[in-house]
């Protein structure tokens, strides 16, 4: 098989999860989402676009139900044992051939929780999945269940987001060469994922953002490409990825001369991930992060160009996003503890004068203060 992580690990994980579903009194769980399905088992696929769930009981035996497309990848890259395949045909409902499954395994009548909150959980899915099973057992929503587990990282997990923070660091070496006047945006995306891709890293779990000129306010990847000009503006969010763990970084990089408003801007940002990092550990919450953060930016009059979250935490994620559920935003009371691997961003995007600015990397959370990952330092780079 072709596992990331020792057995012991995912025989580690599987205790923990069946200890938290005995606290919450769950007969089963199906689980949906593909980051739980690979944290628990090693299971790799992007086949969760289609119809596939785990069923995990409370004694902690697992059936995977899916496609006859991932039979084989769930039996090499996983410690699945048990595989029911669907059959795809004409009208297929396969939330008849789970709630068949779950008649087998025991579970009619039963608590069973299940991941909505998944991007491997469409709205269709859902309905089919509520009207097979509201009359068959009782239903729980166990979106997170699985998420607040992985919150916390092991010693092997911590390896891998180093190592992805490496690759981070690679692709923006292969980048700054590449930025300058005349540069190509196609170009510097290439460095930067190839860099990634030749260190042995992943695919990341979304795009890689850039943007320049106007196209540098923008927080989001978007078709396109661009050359540099003389006086510009590049914003940068990418992430090292190794064994779909994710370590990311961003910049917004000055070329030419930076203007007043970038300095300012710039000034705002490192103030305020400097103020972070004191609360960045224990005795702080995920609120206390955002809290300062709006609270320099707002002292500083850019309430109006400043987001309404600072970041989030990462692990392994699939396809469409990088980011786990746990954000940095006003009123989350997720307690710090060491040993989670946290992105913290300054965005403030002034489209009056179009001018941009972000600052962001990954930190480890240690019993003290939190572990940047990155090489790179804060300063704001000028090409």
């Amino acid at each position: 098989m072709a596992l990331q992580f020792e057995p012991t690990e995912y025989a580690d994980r599987l205790s923990r999860l069946t200890a938290s579903m005995a606290k919450q009194k769950l007969d089963a769980v199906l689980l949906f989402a593909q980051e739980s399905m690979y944290w628990l088992t090693g299971y790799d696929t992007f086949g969760y676009c289609f119809f596939q769930t785990l069923v995990v009981k409370a004694d902690g035996s697992m059936t995977l139900l899916t496609r006859s497309a991932d039979l084989r990848q769930a039996k090499h890259t996983s410690t699945i044992e048990n595989i029911v395949v669907w059959v795809d045909r004409m009208n297929a409902d396969p939330s008849v051939d789970l709630r068949n499954l779950l008649s087998e395994m025991d579970l009619l009548g039963a608590r069973i929780g299940i991941e909505y909150d998944t991007h491997g959980m469409t709205g269709r899915v859902a309905r089919l999945l509520d009207h097979q099973l509201t009359s068959f057992c009782e239903i729980v929503d166990a979106s997170y269940l699985i998420s607040e587990l992985r919150l916390v990282k092991s010693p092997a997990e911590i390896a891998c987001v180093e190592r992805a923070a490496a690759l981070a660091d690679d692709a923006l070496d292969a980048a700054l060469p590449l930025i300058k006047a005349g540069g190509d945006e196609a170009a510097i995306l290439a460095a930067m994922q190839g860099a990634i891709l030749a260190g042995g890293g992943d695919y990341p779990a979304n795009e890689f953002i850039i943007g320049s000129g106007a196209d540098a306010l923008l927080c989001r990847y978007k078709a396109g490409r661009r050359t540099l000009s003389e006086n510009d503006q590049l914003t940068l969010e990418w992430a090292g990825t190794a064994a779909h763990y994710h370590a990311a970084m961003m910049r917004t990089i000055i070329i030419g001369e930076p203007s007043p408003r970038h300095r300012e801007l710039y000034s705002a940002c490192h103030e305020a991930i400097k103020a972070i990092e004191q609360v960045l550990r224990p005795g702080y919450t995920f609120g206390d992060v955002f809290d300062t953060h709006a609270r320099i930016m707002d002292e500083r009059g850019l309430a109006r160009h400043r987001l309404n979250a600072c970041g989030y935490s990462l692990g392994a994620r699939f396809s469409p996003s990088w980011m786990e559920h746990q954000m940095f935003h006003t009123g989350n009371t997720q307690q710090i503890v060491p040993d989670m691997s946290l992105f913290v961003h300054m965005i403030i995007m002034d489209s009056e004068r179009e001018t941009a600015m972000t600052l962001g990397h990954t930190y480890l959370t240690t019993a003290t203060a939190p572990r940047p990952l990155s090489r790179h330092s804060l300063e704001l780079i000028i090409r």
